[in-house]
């Protein structure tokens, strides 16, 4: 029964997300940064604007709207970037061993130690804020588990009977990796990737948040919570709707990934199916 509620609940979670992102244009009652009028700055929600309004008099559920384009951008396209980093090294360290598979093992454990946001930080302040920078600045931090996970999996698999088959037919090991042992840690990595979109899209709020995300005024979730710091007490609205947006994002791909894990484990997909 769990298995199935996290399952449907984050994916619906997720679908509402996705698709409020790609019908922006459809679903927003305003230009998200050209109808800005300051005669309705700080409006609260009406039947007019739902959301209310920020200090420039702009629509709030249009903003988080277009935002939610920018946050599944930075979400996708950064675990993009982690996820091929990762396998990468992880499946080459584990297929090859050796002084590789050391060097490997040693540069992810100095990626672990060192707190990802506070890399991300030191990569945006080169590189400026933007969008680039954003997917660069995260897809080089948070590659470490998926790498682990590639390496640990490869130990195994390149064990097994079909590798050895492979190499006898005279399959190279570019092949090998790719065609033999990569499709059979497929489910771990999916997992591993859905979760990580969470954190970068966390990870992007706090770095907008800091100055040092999306320019302004193009919206973004982080940025939108950094415009109303200075109204918290006379305009809420204008921080509370995005944190939801946050939020809501975050939980439905964190109980999506939850579920995919469960779902994928046949122990607890049999347990799962029992108990429904």
């Amino acid at each position: 029964m769990r298995l199935r509620l996290n399952l449907l609940i984050g994916g619906v979670l997720c679908i509402v997300i996705i698709s409020a992102a790609l019908l922006a244009p459809w679903l927003a009652p305003t230009d998200p940064v050209l109808d800005a009028d300051l005669m309705n700055a700080e409006l609260p929600p009406d039947v007019q604007f739902w959301f209310g309004t920020d200090a420039q008099g702009r629509d709030v559920l249009s903003r988080i709207l277009y935002g939610a384009r920018i946050s599944l951008a930075v979400g996708i396209g950064s675990q993009v970037i982690n996820t091929l980093i990762g396998l990468a090294l992880g499946i080459s360290a584990g297929y090859f061993g050796g002084w590789w598979d050391d060097f490997v093992t040693g540069l992810t454990n100095l990626m672990l130690a060192i707190p990802s946001l506070i890399f991300a930080l030191a990569i945006m302040a080169i590189l400026g804020p933007g969008l680039s920078s954003l997917l660069i600045a995260l897809g080089l931090t948070n590659w470490s588990w998926t790498c682990r996970i590639a390496r640990s999996s490869a130990l195994s698999l390149k064990k097994q009977g079909y590798v050895q088959a492979a190499k006898t037919l005279g399959y190279g090991d570019i092949r090998i990796m790719i065609t033999q042992i990569l499709p059979n840690m497929i489910g771990p990595i999916l997992v591993i990737g859905t979760l990580g979109m969470g954190d970068a899209i966390l990870a992007e709020a706090a770095l907008s948040y800091l100055g040092l995300g999306i320019k302004p005024p193009f919206p973004s979730w982080g940025n939108m919570l950094t415009d109303a710091r200075e109204l918290i007490v006379i305009a809420p609205w204008a921080a509370i709707f995005p944190g939801l947006a946050i939020f809501v994002t975050v939980l439905g791909l964190n109980l999506f990934g939850d579920g995919l894990r469960d779902w994928l484990d046949p122990h607890m997909r049999a347990r799962g199916s029992y108990d429904g």
